[in-house]
């Protein structure tokens, strides 16, 4: 069994967390044109939307490496205005057994929580990917404010 871990990080947004909550939930497919520094492609595998059930696929660059993450979302919660995204499978899980990321909004902010285990102890913290996140935040800022 690894080392379990989750870290959370928030940043402030001026065009309101609902505005990026709509982009994850309803327009993902725009995140790509958006931070394209940063994302690639994005393709709903199965299902029609981003809602509970739905397989999706991520083609991104972080760190200077093109990487892969197919994720299902399990979780979308209005009210939060939340999503909450299980790897399963992709370049995350050669580092961790188990890989969810949550987005959530409120009023202002945008808060990304990584919920973890690594395969081993000597595994890095998934730091710069939460920086990634948090820069594709921005991204995503950056345009609904033009």
């Amino acid at each position: 069994m690894g080392v379990k871990g989750k870290l959370i990080a928030s940043v402030e947004v001026k065009c309101g967390g609902h505005s990026v909550h709509d982009i994850f939930h309803k327009k993902t497919h725009h995140i790509a044109n958006i931070s394209p520094s940063k994302i690639q492609h994005f393709e709903i595998h199965e299902g029609e939307t981003v809602k509970v059930g739905s397989v999706v696929n991520w083609k991104y660059n972080d760190d200077g490496k093109d990487k892969v993450a197919k994720q299902v979302i399990e979780a979308v919660d209005p009210q939060t205005k939340s999503i909450t995204w299980k790897v399963i499978a992709g370049d995350l899980l050669e580092l961790y057994n188990s890989f969810t990321i949550i987005t959530s909004c409120d009023h202002q902010w945008t808060t990304w929580t990584f919920v973890y285990e690594k395969k081993t102890e000597d595994i890095p913290e998934p730091l710069v990917l939460l920086g990634f996140v948090l820069h594709v935040t921005k991204d995503i800022e950056g345009h609904l404010l033009k």
